[in-house]
């Protein structure tokens, strides 16, 4: 069991982020286990097959043989939405014993893969050459393997943080972390997570939590390492919608009642959308979407909530009724 403890402090420092290079990380336990990953079947067959073997070997390297993760190529999010490029610039800044300390901790009580064992040499030269070696190669598979589908994938996890956030606005933490996860514990200022690997307690001292939703996680995943600040990587809800065919954008009942805009802009308000990502996916302007949504929101049929300079738009009741009976 691994457990955090939060006092008040860090508690009023619990924050959600987007992490593209956990979601890279956690999608090679899909590619190695994928018994455990059965929604992502076709995605994996389809990027195994882009995969040079080179970098296929390596890749599988930096995954231990109980799925454990190097917590160095999962920084904790310094944002709430850091681009790859920011977060591999952490990875390349990471001291050469804590790179051989992650690297030993995720393979334990195994040996280094043989890809590895150069971090083994004395001196930090040639842990400096193997991080450079493995950014370049995070970045290629995040360009083959995830970048074509980042923005949908982002929009699913948005949408997994809109519901938590309103769990923890409106029942506390207790109510936000029972609905994370079965193994996780909030009891008593201190979070527990049950059936990990690793046995170590982690005081907060207000550093505050992060709580990193993630559609390749199919349990709480917390840092191996208790020198590292709290976070927690938890199964994102909506993994099931992500590899299933869009909707076509347009329905006639839904187009004679609304207009052909407002139809499909009611439609794409399944999950949580802000403006400009809606006027991008239309390719129209964000002040033509602006007055649409103006139009829609007095009606009753979409709502919005504010999160950080953004308002993000979804369908109301009214609204979700509307639409399905649009496409019936």
């Amino acid at each position: 069991m691994i457990s955090f403890r939060l006092d008040a402090a860090d508690l009023a420092d619990t924050r959600f982020a987007i992490s593209p290079l956990r979601e890279v990380m956690g999608s090679l336990r899909a590619l190695r286990a994928p018994a455990l990953y059965p929604l992502h079947v076709r995605w994996r067959a389809a990027v195994l097959q882009k995969l040079d073997p080179g970098d296929a070997r390596l890749l599988a390297a930096l995954v231990g043989d109980t799925l454990a993760l190097p917590d160095f190529l999962t920084p904790r999010p310094a944002s709430f939405a850091p681009t790859l490029d920011e977060q591999l610039t952490v990875v390349r800044a990471t001291p050469a014993q804590t790179v051989r300390r992650d690297l030993l901790a995720a393979h334990a009580p195994r040996p280094l893969p043989a890809a590895l064992r150069s971090v083994t040499a004395p001196g930090d030269a040639p842990v400096a050459e193997l991080l450079e070696e493995l950014c370049e190669l995070l970045r290629r598979y995040w360009e083959s393997a995830l970048l074509p589908s980042w923005p949908r994938i982002r929009l699913v996890l948005e949408a997994d943080i809109t519901h938590r956030a309103r769990q923890l606005a409106t029942g506390g933490a207790r109510l936000l972390f029972a609905d994370l996860h079965r193994n996780l514990r909030w009891d008593d200022g201190v979070l527990r997570v049950d059936r990990m690997r690793g046995h170590h307690h982690v005081d907060g001292s207000g550093r505050g939590l992060r709580l990193v939703p993630s559609l390749f996680a199919h349990q709480p995943a917390p840092p191996v390492s208790a020198a590292e600040p709290p976070m927690l990587a938890y199964p994102g809800r909506g993994a099931a919608t992500l590899w299933e065919p869009q909707p076509e954008p347009d329905a006639p009942a839904l187009t004679a009642l609304l207009g052909a805009p407002r139809s499909t802009l009611l439609r794409l308000l399944a999950e949580p959308l802000p403006t400009v990502e809606l006027a991008r996916r239309l390719g129209v302007t964000p002040s033509a979407v602006s007055q649409h949504l103006r139009v829609l929101h007095a009606t009753g049929l979409v709502t919005r909530a504010r999160d950080g300079r953004r308002v993000l738009y979804r369908r109301s009741p009214l609204g979700e009724q509307l639409a399905q009976h649009g496409t019936a």
